[in-house]
């Protein structure tokens, strides 16, 4: 829990665009595993041979590298998502257009964000967070802003990148 606040700090915003109907591929979501073939626990040789994901901040001396997803790249001065050495994809930050299974995203309400997520609870910190519905071993943090979701971080419980 004490690793949710950094991951929430460090998320971005991306401006989506837009694609003709027919052509547009349905979004994928943000859980239960992962976002689209990017998974939670993947190695980073993985998820860079799956294309998805970019290098934005190489580990150098630390454990963890930060990366962003081609289609969502994460605001100047962030990343989209951590790999870990020893754990490997370990944080996925939400950036706009992303959504869990439960329709939450950037931007929706605090009663949303209890109705999809009941057992939702809050850190002396103030983030609030449950386990992602279909995978125990991950979790999903929320930090709002005048009553909607500013950050959105989907991680494991194990990693060890953000504290």
């Amino acid at each position: 829990m004490k690793k949710l606040l950094v991951a929430l700090l460090a998320g971005g915003a991306l401006a989506a665009t837009a694609a003709p109907a027919l052509a547009a591929a349905k979004e994928p979501a943000l859980g239960p595993y992962g976002y689209g073939p990017v998974k939670l626990g993947m190695s980073a040789a993985k998820a860079r041979a799956t294309g998805k994901i970019v290098l934005k901040l190489p580990a150098g001396a630390g454990l963890c590298s930060g990366w962003n997803l081609r289609a969502h790249p994460a605001g100047k001065g962030r990343v989209g998502l951590y790999i870990s050495r020893k754990a490997g994809v370990a944080v996925i930050l939400a950036q706009k257009g992303m959504r869990t299974p439960r329709g939450i995203g950037l931007g929706s309400s605090v009663r949303q964000v209890r109705k999809a997520y009941p057992g939702l609870r809050t850190s002396p910190s103030g983030v609030a967070y449950t386990a992602v519905p279909g995978n125990p071993k991950a979790y999903y943090a929320f930090l709002y802003s005048n009553g909607k979701v500013r950050e959105l971080a989907f991680g494991l419980d194990r990693q060890d990148c953000i504290n």
